[in-house]
């Protein structure tokens, strides 16, 4: 893709400082971007691809390039018109990170312990650093660089990220940088306006890195649907959790729509936030090696859609990242989903021109009952 954005260097003006006084660092991430692109943000280096070695992990590491595939065949994106993400640079890691964590990111070992990868640590730093954290520094960079159009647009995509399990000091769980963190903390020091963000968390797992981040920060709200007997199992990140749904092995449609779509609401209802990051995991799909739900395509589909109308129907802007996902399918349901999401009018090139979502309720939203009785 071709790069038409250039270096905005944030949204704060040269008077304003951030809360303790110290002003934002320079950085390339937050770009004016052309109306003519969607605030659907990629790069081909999202995909990681090392010598088969990334098929010694579930994880389908080249799944993101396969949901833009659909979407181009599908023509709704193409390569004019959606955002090249860039690669976070160190001092945008710091913003969350500790500098001992990132220099732990020097060893091999580390890495590979925290991809899950362990032949990695047999290889050369500077090969990990290029063909594995590389492409995961640049999809943290989307995440970032989505969380400034969502404001600008009221509604965002990154293709990548969602590596929840990660927090400023410690990876884990194939998830190196906490891009969840970093683009909330953005927003907080650069957007003028945002003071408080809700995360929204449908991810098959715990989303302990950025629980741990939050914890006691009543600016961030964190609601976590999550199957309770898997890992992480982090006792202490529960504790940032103010919406906790804790679900059982093999929780079907049914009951899991009914308890994103009430939760959902409650919510957004108990704290009206600036913004939402949605953490849209597909390992809830039946089938999933590590999710142990079961939850349909149609299903997830109909999740997806139930967050965007409560947070659109709301008039709040909405940064998603896809997160987990463990089977090869989970592209293809993906793609469907944002498909889905612009037929029912909650995202799509005519929102910049005075647009409005269908309101909750509208007739064409896809139904918990209709979806659980077609699978």
């Amino acid at each position: 893709m071709e790069d038409e954005t250039r270096n905005a260097g944030g949204t704060m003006s040269k008077e304003q400082d951030t809360e303790g006084g110290k002003r934002p660092h320079d950085t390339e991430l937050y770009v004016d971007v052309p109306r003519t692109r969607l605030p659907i943000v990629y790069h081909p280096i999202y995909n990681i691809t090392f010598m088969g070695m990334e098929k010694l992990h579930p994880f389908d590491a080249g799944k993101w390039g396969k949901v833009v595939r659909f979407l181009k065949e599908e023509r709704f994106v193409t390569d004019e018109n959606m955002v090249p993400a860039l690669e976070a640079s160190e001092e945008d890691l710091k913003v969350a990170h500790t500098k001992s964590y990132l220099s732990s990111l020097k060893w091999s070992a580390i890495v590979a312990g925290i991809t899950e990868i362990p032949p990695l640590m047999f290889l050369p730093n500077c090969l990990v650093q290029r063909r594995v954290l590389r492409p995961l520094r640049t999809q943290t960079g989307g995440t970032i660089m989505a969380g400034k159009l969502a404001m600008e647009r009221g509604w965002a995509i990154n293709i990548g990220g969602g590596f929840h399990h990660c927090s400023g000091d410690e990876g884990g769980g194939f998830c190196a940088y906490a891009d969840i963190t970093l683009a909330i903390k953005f927003l907080f020091e650069r957007v003028e306006g945002v003071a408080t963000a809700t995360i929204i968390d449908l991810d098959a797992h715990q989303g302990n890195g950025h629980e741990r981040d939050f914890l006691g920060d009543r600016r961030v709200f964190i609601m976590d649907v999550y199957n309770c007997h898997i890992y992480p199992r982090d006792r202490i990140a529960k504790r940032a959790i103010r919406r906790n749904v804790e679900l059982d092995r093999g929780t079907q449609d049914a009951e899991y729509l009914r308890k994103v779509e009430l939760h959902a609401a409650g919510a957004l209802d108990e704290m009206r936030p600036d913004v939402v990051v949605y953490n849209a995991g597909t390992d809830v799909l039946a089938g999933d090696p590590l999710g142990g739900l079961a939850i349909s395509p149609q299903g997830i589909i109909a999740r997806d859609e139930i967050v965007f109308r409560a947070v659109r129907g709301r008039g709040i802007p909405i940064l998603m990242v896809t997160s987990g996902g463990y089977q090869k399918m989970t592209a293809r349901i993906i793609a469907d989903s944002i498909l889905n999401l612009h037929h029912q009018g909650l995202i799509g090139p005519e929102e910049g021109e005075g647009s409005s979502p269908k309101p909750i309720g509208s007739e064409s939203s896809v139904s918990v009952s209709s979806v659980h009785t077609s699978v």
